[in-house]
C-alpha cells in the first residue's frame, strides 16, 4: 500500500435490488459532494430489468427493447442490459489518492474479475479491443465508468444467475452477434452477494488493502 492511502479500505454497501436511476443519482450526488477526506465506497446491487445507453451509446444498437425501459446514462460505453441475478459493483474511488489513471482502473477491475472467476475454476480473460471479461469468446462481465474531479463512479456488471434473453434484443456493448454467458452455466452457483463479496476482496487486494471488509446495507446519508 502506498504511503498516502487512507488506513481504512473502501466501505462496502450491499444494497439489494434497487432501481437503476435511484442508484445512479445517488452515485452522482455522492461524487459531487465528496472531498479529499471522504472515504471511498463500493456499492453492490442488482437492478430490475433495464437497458442503459452510455454517453457514446448509439440507439441503433437497441434492436427490440420491447417492454424493458431504456435509460441514457453518463457512464462510458455503449448499450448493455441489467436485470435480476446480475451483480453490479459500483466503484466510488478517489483515483488521485490511489494514483490510478482510468486505463489502470479498467485493468484493475478486469483482472479482479479474472481472479474471481479463477476461484471458481473458470479461465477468463480481458480483451484490449473490447473492455470487459470473456470466457470462450462469450462476455461474462461488462465495464462502464465515469470520472469527475478525479473520482470514479459506475463500475462493472457480472452475469451470475439471470435470464440472458434480453441480451438478444441489443448489440451488447455495441458488438453485433456478441454472445454472453454467466457464472451459473460455468460453475456451481452461489448467492449473488456472496459472489459480490468475493469480488470486492479481489478489488481491495489489487488496491493494496488486506483489512477486513466493513459492510453496510444502506445508501449514504444526505446529512
Amino acid at each position: 500500500m502506498t504511503a498516502d492511502l487512507p488506513t481504512r479500505p473502501p466501505l462496502i454497501r450491499e444494497l439489494g435490488r434497487q432501481p437503476y436511476e435511484t442508484v445512479w443519482r445517488e452515485m452522482q450526488r455522492f461524487t459531487a459532494e465528496r472531498d479529499d477526506t471522504t472515504r471511498d465506497e463500493i456499492w453492490l446491487v442488482e437492478h430490475p430489468p433495464v437497458f442503459t445507453l452510455g454517453q457514446a451509446g448509439r440507439p441503433e444498437h437497441l434492436l427490440t427493447p420491447g417492454d424493458i425501459p431504456v435509460i441514457r446514462t453518463d457512464r462510458g460505453g455503449q448499450v448493455t442490459y441489467h436485470g435480476p441475478g446480475q451483480l453490479l459493483a459500483y466503484l466510488l474511488l478517489n483515483l488521485r489518492r490511489h494514483r490510478l489513471g482510468v486505463r489502470q482502473l479498467v485493468t484493475l477491475i478486469e483482472q479482479s474479475i479474472v481472479d474471481l472467476l479463477r476461484d471458481y475454476g473458470i479461465a477468463a480473460y480481458a480483451r484490449a479491443d473490447a473492455p470487459g471479461v470473456y470466457v470462450d469468446a462469450r462476455k461474462i462481465a461488462a465495464l462502464g465508468l465515469r470520472v469527475r474531479h478525479g473520482c470514479s463512479f459506475h463500475g462493472l456488471s457480472l452475469n451470475v444467475d439471470m435470464d440472458l434473453e434480453p441480451f438478444s434484443r441489443i448489440n451488447p456493448c455495441g458488438f453485433a452477434d456478441l454472445q454472453v454467458t454467466q457464472l451459473r452455466d460455468l460453475a456451481r452457483p452461489e448467492a449473488l452477494f456472496r459472489v459480490g463479496h468475493r469480488l470486492t476482496r479481489h478489488i481491495l487486494g489489487r488496491l493494496g488493502y488486506n483489512q477486513h471488509q466493513q459492510t453496510t446495507g444502506d445508501l449514504p446519508s444526505h446529512e
